[in-house]
Parts: structure tokens; sequence; C-alpha cells
């Protein structure tokens, strides 16, 4: 993630107003998806209407297929950040299905079972662990592989005064970066305990890294350092028209259309 961090922190690009930059189109990966995610690696996961989960390496070459698609309903998201212990999250039968770099499932988590009702958001913590919004409770948990809360953060209706339902938790740089988008931004430390607010709503397809956040709004590429709340715009000079969803990892940019995933490159 360095060589756009660098060029989306550069003092010199965020002048006044939008910058512009011509994103370089390096391939397309025709097809008909629903959602895509990349990891540090440069594996592309695609998945298609059926939840069918397709792997391929950075140069768009398949790698193997997940297609267990139906014992727990529609796929709602993943977490891809380790590659090698990727979680698939099914929100309606609220499960967390593990699988390895092959996708081989080596976990499933009932998170009913463990008294967790209403969970909104997921994702996998520095240690190995569960990060969980469970939105029946308003709280912040951490689950171990067998579903066992090991900690458990306030209500957070008893420590905001607005409501807060995020459906983004990210653990990175040592906190937890937790997204609402019709609230922003609110981050954590390991604890569960609050830090700072950063309230921008709005934004799709967020991410976190490197002490900045990210999201995507009006066609632009929207970052804010956390230690300096500024929000800064760039716009990629893509095609608009159809954009489904967008990602950026390393110094690739990935943009899905309708009729497939095309993978840009930074100038």
């Amino acid at each position: 993630m360095y060589c756009l961090l660098c060029l989306l922190g550069h003092p010199k690009i965020f002048a006044q107003g939008d910058t512009a930059i011509q994103f370089v189109l390096q391939k397309k990966i025709p097809g008909n998806y629903r959602d895509f995610y990349a990891d540090n690696l440069g594996n592309i996961y695609l998945i298609n209407a059926d939840n069918r989960i397709k792997k391929l390496d950075a140069a768009g070459d398949s790698l193997t297929v997940y297609n267990d698609t139906r014992r727990f309903g529609d796929l709602y998201s993943m977490d891809v950040r380790n590659p090698f212990k990727t979680i698939l999250f099914y929100k309606d039968f609220l499960t967390l299905v593990v699988v390895d770099k092959f996708l081989n499932t080596v976990n499933t988590i009932n998170l009913r079972n463990n008294g967790i009702m209403q969970a909104t958001a997921v994702a996998l913590s520095y240690d190995n662990n569960y990060w969980i919004f469970d939105e029946w409770s308003n709280t912040l948990k951490k689950v171990d592989d067998h579903g066992k809360v090991l900690l458990e953060s306030p209500d957070f209706r008893l420590a905001f005064t607005e409501t807060y339902s995020p459906d983004k938790i990210i653990d990175a740089d040592g906190v937890l970066y937790i997204y609402d988008e019709q609230a922003g931004w609110k981050i954590f430390d390991y604890y569960g305990h609050f830090k700072k607010n950063l309230p921008f709503p709005g934004w799709k397809d967020v991410q976190a890294f490197n002490g900045n956040v990210y999201g995507w709004l009006h066609g632009k590429i929207h970052q804010v350092a956390i230690a300096l709340p500024e929000e800064k715009i760039i716009d990629p000079g893509i095609e608009q028209k159809g954009i489904i969803k967008t990602f950026f990892v390393a110094n690739n940019f990935y943009v899905l259309y309708p009729d497939g995933l095309s993978v840009y490159h930074l100038p």
C-alpha cells in the first residue's frame, strides 16, 4: 500500500481543490460479478451472483474456487487482509466461515450460539481472533475461534449521543477503525476504548491503513489523515459510468463494472 499512500499523501498532490491524476488501465477481467476483494499479495477474489468465489493471482490467473455456496445464504462480506486466514461473513445466518489460502474451510463459527444476535460488521483481529459489532447489544466484541467472547466494549448508546451502527471494522495501525456510512468514522484501541471521532459520512468502499482513512464519494477518492483530519480529494480520471465498487492496494486501483473488473495502475 506504500506506493499509493506516497502519491495520495504528497503535499503537492493535495493543493487547493481536487487534483486529477490519470490512472493507467493495466488489465480487465471480463465477467459478471457482484462483488470483489483484493489482498496485499495482489490476489483477487471475484464473487458472482451465486456466491461462488473465484481467486486469481496478481497476474489474473485462476488459483482456486470456493463452491460451498448453499449452506449460509448470501455472502455479506469478506476480510482478506490476511490471505492465509480469510473470513467469509454470512450476515443472515450470523455465521463466520474461515478459509485458508486455497479457500478450504478451516473453521465455522455460529455467532448466534454464542449470544451474538445481530452482527453488522466483522474483521480479523491483529491476534487472529475476530472483531464483531453486535447491534443487538450495541457493543463491539472480540471472539475467539470458538465464538467465545473475549472482550466487550461499553454500550455505544451510553457512550455516544448519536445512533451509531457500523458496517465496517478494520484492524490496522494498532487501532480499530469503525465506519458507519450515516455518521462517519470512530477509532478505538484494542481494549474497546474510544479514541477519536472523524465525522466524514457518506463514503463508500472505505479502507484504512498507515494512519489514513479512505473512501469513494462522487466519483473521487477521499483521504483523511487521523493525525490531521483534513479531507483531501483526488480524481483518478477513470470511466465513471456503472461503477459498482472500488478498492486500492499497493499501487493498484481496482474498479468493478457490470462487465468485469478493471485494474488500474498508478502512473
